[in-house]
């Protein structure tokens, strides 16, 4: 009776692909972060010379992109992105793609262009999968939808910690505005913009370790479960 598809939202730094990842293995599922689509296509535009703000000009990287994940498998809990056959995960969490994703993510077209792929990769079931839109958008019918909420000082306080074990000296300050900022896009967008769907559960994660975070969205799952088998019992 577990739900074949999870799906779980929220802002950045909120836990939800830690989070994601270890729900995805403690189920046995796959797992995938379709944040990582945006980046690719985000660095793709840096690298290529092109206006993060073209939105013509980005579209079309996004239509024309080849995009596959952990070493070719379309479904995998790796981290390894393959774009258009190069391997580019190492530069998709840079500051320079963190700086612009959200006006990449916020084009009409990229997202056309790229949500049809991750419904695609959905449909084999037993999969966990996270970003800005996939219970308002791109899995609207998930029968578990999970929003992931956290204060802009915790979330800020996460992305920095991050960025230090990867050896980049950004000030925390600046970290915080960054976030805020992406915040700001990824809610006011008018192509799905951030938001929980009305029947998603809201976590706030800021007193709470990965661990509690996935047992709590297990019971979730449990009482889904078995709401869904009593009407067939009594």
């Amino acid at each position: 009776m577990q739900p074949q598809v999870i799906a779980i939202d929220g802002p950045a730094a909120s836990g939800k692909d830690t989070v994601g990842r270890m729900l995805a293995d403690q189920l046995g599922y796959a797992f995938f972060d379709t944040g990582v689509m945006y980046r690719a296509i985000t660095w793709l535009a840096i690298e290529k010379g092109v206006d993060p703000k073209d939105a013509d000009a980005v579209a079309e990287l996004a239509q024309e992109a080849d995009i596959k994940l952990g070493s070719g498998q379309e479904q995998s809990d790796k981290s390894e992105v393959i774009l258009n056959g190069r391997e580019v995960s190492r530069f998709l969490r840079s500051p320079e793609v963190d700086s612009v994703v959200s006006l990449v993510a916020q084009i009409k077209e990229v997202r056309e262009a790229l949500v049809p792929k991750q419904q695609t990769l959905a449909e084999g079931g037993r999969i966990v999968m996270t970003g800005r839109d996939i219970g308002t958008k791109v899995l609207p019918d998930a029968p578990v939808k999970i929003y992931l909420e956290a204060s802009l000082e915790e979330r800020a306080r996460r992305r920095y910690a991050q960025a230090k074990e990867k050896g980049q000296d950004q000030p925390l300050s600046q970290v915080m505005a960054m976030i805020e900022e992406r915040d700001r896009i990824d809610s006011e967008r008018s192509e799905s913009p951030l938001r929980p769907a009305d029947d998603a559960v809201t976590i706030n994660t800021d007193n709470m370790d990965p661990e509690a975070v996935v047992n709590t969205i297990l019971e979730r799952i449990k009482e889904r479960c078995q709401s869904a088998i009593t009407p067939q019992q009594s």
